[in-house]
């Protein structure tokens, strides 16, 4: 490859987070743009999203990934990994995706770069986790898969909440402030909710 490697830099906020640990598409812009700097990178294009990372249908990330994938870029940067998605299974997609189309994914904050040799092989550890199948546990799921206790009692649109705001980031106490001051009834159907309660809900998707 001849010239300065172009990357689109690609940014993304979702409306819930904390402010405090939100990381503001300015300052997203700037770690990237230093880093293209220092590296004699350029940026070619600059796409952006307002939304939850869970679901990887984002325009932003469609328009940078068109970008990547018809040779108008060599790459996709971002100021941290978890802007791309915050889903391992999502992120394994987008890795295999990279390697199958000849673009690199860069992260600033983690110094992750798939063309460099610990990122290439990063990626293809994750491309090839992207075509593994699960266990259909609910087909088969054997003595050591089964779940025990008392099947959960928390609604199913409440328990899918309570994941999305974690997934943004927010923290247990504050998941629980949100309910409480919602109104929300506790799986036990008492009115205060308590990082406990959340636990077993989280634990299910694999989160904490």
């Amino acid at each position: 490859m001849s010239g300065p490697r172009r990357l689109v830099a690609y940014l993304r906020v979702a409306p819930r987070e904390p402010p405090e640990t939100r990381p503001d598409l300015e300052l997203q812009r700037r770690e990237i743009i230093e880093a293209a700097a220092t590296e004699g990178w350029q940026i070619v294009a600059i796409e952006q999203d307002v939304r939850s990372g869970r679901s990887p249908r984002r325009p932003g990330l469609m328009a940078a990934l068109d970008l990547a994938r018809s040779g108008s870029a060599d790459g996709i940067i971002v100021a941290r990994l978890d802007r791309l998605t915050y889903s391992l299974p999502s992120l394994a997609r987008l890795m295999h995706d990279a390697t199958s189309n000849d673009f690199a994914f860069v992260a600033v904050q983690e110094a992750l770069d798939t063309r460099q040799p610990d990122g290439a092989l990063a990626a293809s550890v994750l491309s090839q986790a992207s075509r593994w199948n699960p266990l259909p546990v609910e087909v088969n799921p054997g003595p050591l898969l089964r779940r025990r206790g008392r099947p959960s009692s928390t609604p199913a649109a409440v328990a899918e909440r309570i994941r999305g705001m974690r997934q943004e980031g927010m923290t247990l106490q504050a998941i629980c402030d949100v309910l409480n001051a919602d109104g929300v009834p506790t799986p036990r159907g008492g009115a205060t909710w308590r990082p406990t309660s959340l636990r077993a809900i989280l634990r299910d998707r694999g989160l904490k």
